[in-house]
């Protein structure tokens, strides 16, 4: 091979190498882009509170709390709104209520209690509500292994009172119980679900 081919050799050599670094850079290049890209898609929202309830169906859920020296435990399952309309639409006027979904929420009690002046021993119990327009009807009944209120019966209620439904400050979007103590002997049951809520006074009993 003549001098002259052999630098004609070397000056292709270096013009492919030329070539394959520059094509290599812009594939880096690409990748990198498509990489931030990717990122940028799937980035976290900071304010992870307002991310919507994707949840299906309704949340088995449970509310416990102490009023004197009574555990109180209430099992329920928690629907959502999901855009509905609750009151009169999904839920009924004037119709006993499982006041939840599925099976019927229970009430536990380890010591007697009191609510609207009836003493309810320790024990399961059901609870139901049946939501009027301007006032609901709060009912604990013996039979709780109850599916919804299909079998409900009045005869086995051990307790009825009236209370008045209020207006939420904010929007709840899963149905939510709630046991608070007031003070040594006193606390309340708060229900509250879509723009409205609703409070049970209960005492332990003497």
């Amino acid at each position: 091979m003549t001098m002259k081919s052999i630098l004609r050799l070397l000056a292709m050599v270096a013009t492919t190498s030329a070539v394959f670094a520059a094509c290599n850079s812009k594939n880096q290049e690409t990748t990198q882009d498509k990489q931030a890209t990717t990122l940028a898609a799937v980035e976290v929202p900071e304010n992870t509170a307002a991310l919507q309830d994707t949840i299906k169906g309704s949340i088995p859920s449970v509310a416990t709390g102490k009023i004197g020296e009574a555990n109180l435990k209430l099992t329920y399952h928690a629907p959502g709104v999901k855009g509905r309309t609750i009151w009169g639409g999904l839920v009924a006027y004037d119709q006993v209520w499982v006041t939840g979904a599925h099976m019927a929420t229970t009430l536990e009690t380890d010591k007697a209690i009191v609510i609207g002046g009836k003493e309810i021993p320790a024990g399961k119990y059901a609870l139901f509500t049946i939501p009027g327009r301007e006032e609901w009807t709060l009912i604990i009944n013996k039979n709780y292994k109850q599916h919804l209120a299909d079998n409900y019966d009045q005869k086995d209620d051990l307790v009825r009172i009236q209370v008045k439904p209020t207006t939420l400050e904010q929007h709840q979007e899963r149905l939510k119980y709630e046991i608070n103590s007031k003070s040594s002997t006193e606390g309340v049951i708060n229900i509250s679900w879509d723009k409205l809520g609703i409070t049970a006074p209960v005492k332990t009993a003497s």
